[in-house]
């Protein structure tokens, strides 16, 4: 369970003050506690250098009580190798990785002045609104510029070693501030299955944006079960509500399982049928109908948009941004932290 700033105060304030103010690695000084997930602390941090150099960045700690299970520790430095393998604009970067004096293993990330897009879709909802096609259109565009560059990832000898998210949800899409979109947290969930970290609110959220396929025995994922995931997330945005939704997530599984989708345009008929069936391909239960590649689906997304006046330009996006963000928290402004689970608003009251 992710929690409030203020929760996080009542229920880990003691242990968490004693960190503020710590320098990491003699630079990293911990200035503010970000959020708190089921694996994981985030905290805002500023990195100081020479000649009174600052940057502020994110800073993830392994939880006191999970830095000495091995197989956790090994799958978050797995995350650091992964996720710094990877470099692209639409991906949320790590800048170091280290040990603090206590032994316990930190991530340095970007800090992103951002809403997620489940804020965003929220924000949208909650005024009876139906989000702007074209934008959930140009958001899915960035994500599989993302997907595209970790599928097509290769190493220093120039092969292809292919990264897989496996975890495509609306709480990693991140809409910065400006209007430029990041996916985040790769890496995390195929090291998290084989950690077998399984608490319930991390299963709870993380499952119903699974592709079919990787339910079964033995499965590997694919560019199409990444796909498969954007599509669930492209749906839920347009439609206003969940996809694959249950009471339990041995019902949500089996849903997953049957991947029936309801008709979008039944939701929403404002949207040209084109977007209907490039979301519903990428939703299709068998992967061999699916997409070929991320790079296919760009295509089929970036011709629709070329048949629309309307602009999706990165200002329009960032407009859009301060409207979420003065529905969400009625303040001018809120930041988000990067936590590899997920973003973590930060609201700021006005004084």
């Amino acid at each position: 369970m992710l929690l409030t700033l203020g929760n996080l105060v009542t229920e880990h304030g003691n242990n968490h003050r004693a960190l503020l103010g710590r320098h990491l690695a003699g630079k990293y000084e911990l200035v503010e506690l970000a959020g708190v997930g089921g694996m994981a602390e985030v905290f805002r941090a500023v990195t100081h250098g020479a000649a009174g150099f600052r940057r502020t960045v994110a800073i993830k700690r392994i939880l006191d009580h999970l830095s000495a299970n091995e197989d956790f520790v090994s799958m978050f430095v797995e995350e650091a190798r992964v996720t710094a393998a990877l470099s692209h604009p639409n991906i949320a970067a790590i800048h170091d990785f280290g040990q603090d004096r206590d032994g316990a293993y930190f991530l340095v990330l970007e800090w992103v002045d951002c809403i997620t897009l489940l804020d965003w879709r929220q924000a949208y909802d909650r005024h009876g609104e139906l989000s702007p096609w074209p934008l959930v259109a140009a958001i899915g565009i960035e994500v599989l510029k993302a997907l595209g560059a970790a599928h097509e990832n290769t190493d220093a000898d120039g092969f292809r070693i292919p990264v897989f998210h496996r975890d495509v949800t609306p709480q990693n899409v991140l809409i910065g501030s400006h209007g430029v979109v990041k996916l985040t947290d790769f890496g995390l969930a195929r090291a998290m299955d084989r950690a077998r970290i399984t608490q319930p609110e991390i299963v709870k959220g993380k499952v119903s944006y699974l592709a079919p396929e990787l339910l079964k025995p033995g499965s590997e994922p694919s560019p199409q079960s990444d796909i498969f995931g954007l599509g669930i997330v492209l749906w839920e945005v347009l439609a206003g509500r969940k996809l694959f939704e249950a009471p339990s997530p041995v019902e949500v599984l089996l849903k997953l399982r049957e991947a029936r989708v309801p008709p979008l345009m039944d939701l929403r008929p404002d949207i040209p049928r084109a977007l209907h069936d490039a979301i519903h391909k990428a939703l299709a239960k068998d992967p061999a109908d699916r997409h070929r590649s991320a790079r296919s689906m760009v295509r089929a997304l970036a011709n629709i948009l070329r048949m629309t006046p309307e602009s999706t330009s990165a200002e329009v996006l960032a407009r859009t941004v301060r409207l979420a963000r003065e529905r969400m928290h009625e303040g001018p402004s809120a930041e988000v932290a990067i936590t590899g689970e997920e973003a973590v608003p930060l609201t700021r009251k006005k004084a």
